[in-house]
């Protein structure tokens, strides 16, 4: 496996003025952009943080399909920049004539999704100063296979469920999850209805993963983790129909396709 990072940049430039980008204008990407010191951005209208030398961060939804606006202000000069998004094509699988009962949850534990919906929502909402996402990921489990890949879609019964928004690795029970970058838990929690054996890490700026149907859960909640840590094994908790990990990563409320930042470590 290669351990370099191979770098996509678009420089726009003036005397006064300069803004690059690491990553693609695709929907579901996660991009990374420099600018000059002491600029303030915005990422449509909405004002995002810069670190102290220029770096900033944000993400492009499964379904956006109109323009993003990126505007850079420093020194009383607004530079505006206009990005298309590329549109994608995801898997869409019709099952019919299974039993409702595995379709829809019963009623009495909607308060119970309801909470705990609210927990990971709260988590993901951290806007802290930590500049980790600027690093490059890795592959938290090894040896697996990919089943389920972000953006793809069951309707069952007729009924549209909601898009996958991960990557799904399958691997034995009890096999080592790795952390993908370094990081701060936000959320440790054994046993959600969905998610089973869930831990959430803070990467800065709105970035947050995601780690889903997890055994064993070795971190707690607050504690700070370095890149390749045993953070929990490989399970089949919560809603899983088999041993697997599934990984998510977030800009605050957007989610994102992992593959966006992991396709370099396969590379």
């Amino acid at each position: 496996m290669k351990k370099f990072l191979i770098i996509f940049f678009i420089l726009i430039s003036t005397n006064s003025y300069s803004l690059e980008f690491k990553g693609k204008f695709i929907q579901g990407h996660f991009i990374i952009g420099k600018t000059d010191s002491g600029s303030r951005v915005l990422i449509d209208k909405k004002s995002v943080r810069v670190t102290e030398d220029g770096y900033f961060v944000f993400g492009i939804g499964r379904d956006r399909k109109y323009d993003i606006i990126i505007t850079s202000i420093k020194d009383g000069l607004k530079k505006k920049i206009i990005k298309k998004v590329q549109k994608r094509k995801y898997d869409i699988q019709k099952i019919d004539g299974l039993d409702e009962k595995k379709v829809t949850p019963p009623e009495e534990v909607y308060a119970r999704i309801k909470k705990e919906n609210k927990w990971i929502a709260s988590a993901r909402a951290n806007n802290t100063n930590l500049t980790y996402f600027k690093n490059k990921f890795i592959v938290p489990v090894d040896n697996a296979i990919i089943t389920g890949v972000y953006g793809s879609q069951r309707i069952l019964n007729g009924k549209p469920r909601w898009p996958h928004y991960g990557l799904d690795f399958a691997q034995k029970e009890g096999a080592k999850i790795k952390a993908m970058l370094d990081g701060v838990a936000t959320l440790v929690e054994p046993d959600l209805y969905y998610t089973g054996g869930t831990v959430i890490f803070d990467h800065g700026h709105g970035i947050s993963t995601l780690y889903m149907h997890m055994q064993k859960l070795f971190v707690k909640k607050g504690q700070k983790v370095k890149q390749g840590d045993i953070i929990g094994t490989v399970g089949s908790t919560g809603r899983a129909t088999g041993a697997h990990l599934d990984v998510r990563l977030n800009w605050f409320e957007t989610r994102l396709d992992p593959m966006s930042v992991l396709k370099y470590a396969y590379e």
